[in-house]
């Protein structure tokens, strides 16, 4: 049996930043943002229509969503929905030692 060797490489943490993708921290946080939609959802076991109006989107939004397809939702939209499901949203926003800051988002 021949081994072959793999070549890997470390991420950054941030799998959209390391394909090279535009505008990586935004989508990582919509990912992120959409993860937590996805739990409430199936944690309170609402289906994809009630969840719908409850978010007061089309079911095959919902669906798209459950998919972690949130590219048409913006940030802003996302944050809204999770405020439709009960939950609270705070941003906060401090001074950095760095050249730049960095986003942050914690789920509890």
């Amino acid at each position: 049996m021949r081994k072959t060797k793999m070549r890997m490489t470390k991420s950054s943490g941030n799998i959209f930043a390391d394909l090279g993708l535009p505008n990586p921290e935004q989508e990582l946080l919509k990912a992120r943002l959409t993860l937590q939609i996805y739990k409430i959802v199936k944690a309170r076991g609402l289906t994809q229509a009630r969840a719908g109006e409850i978010l007061g989107i089309k079911q095959p939004h919902v669906s798209a969503l459950m998919r972690n397809r949130a590219g048409n939702f913006s940030v802003g939209r996302l944050m809204e929905f999770l405020t439709a499901l009960g939950q609270d949203v705070r941003i906060t926003v401090k001074p950095t030692r760095k050249a730049q800051g960095e986003i942050e988002v914690v789920m509890r």
